[in-house]
């Protein structure tokens, strides 16, 4: 069985193996979700990406356009995740809601969820901030699809339907970070009930 201090040492060897660039966003990646993005300080990001500030600001100009990179990975993952669970099921829109309900338990039962990370930094950041730019872009292109899903799966007002389901994981999301994953873990349960209540067009 391998100690703390071997796993670490490993760790710090992967993460040396990679680009300076790499390393920075991992650890700002990192940083960024335990502790938020005003908390940490770049010292902090180069240090732990094995780097120095001359290093980092060679890569980003500043720590708000570490920022803006960093939402801009997580909203490309995003969409990345949901590219993937449609594809899956191109035939069948219904299996692909179902697939995406499967996603959101996957998501919320994760025992290192601490919330949405974008919706995190959001609500740091000021409203002029580029990275809010980008976090917004992102949440409304997620909202519109699910609208195209639930239109696909023929449910009657995919818009309202959307709304309705965007909020109860948005929101499930968030309490987790407030209020631990009591309420949260209802919310798969309370999405199916919905999804199951629908009309859907003949």
């Amino acid at each position: 069985m391998r100690s703390a201090g071997e796993s670490e040492a490993n760790s710090e060897e992967r993460l040396a193996a990679k680009s300076p660039r790499e390393r920075i966003l991992i650890a700002a990646r990192d940083l960024f979700y335990r502790h938020g993005v005003h908390a940490v300080g770049v010292e902090t990001i180069a240090e732990t990406a094995l780097t120095n500030k001359m290093t980092l600001y060679r890569h980003f100009r500043s720590k708000d356009d570490l920022i803006v990179v960093y939402a801009q990975q997580l909203a490309n993952e995003g969409d990345e995740v949901l590219d993937r669970i449609l594809s899956e099921n191109l035939a069948n829109p219904q299996k692909q809601v179902d697939a995406w309900v499967d996603h959101v338990e996957d998501v919320l039962t994760n025992k290192l969820e601490r919330g949405c990370a974008l919706a995190n930094a959001a609500v740091e950041l000021d409203t002029g901030h580029p990275a809010r730019a980008v976090i917004e872009a992102y949440k409304q292109r997620k909202h519109d699809r699910l609208v195209g899903l639930f239109r696909a799966a023929r449910y009657r007002d995919p818009n309202l339907l959307a709304d309705e389901v965007f909020l109860l994981f948005e929101g499930a999301r968030i309490s987790i970070q407030c209020g631990g994953k009591g309420p949260a873990l209802r919310v798969v349960g309370m999405l199916r009930g919905l999804l199951a209540s629908r009309p859907k067009s003949a």
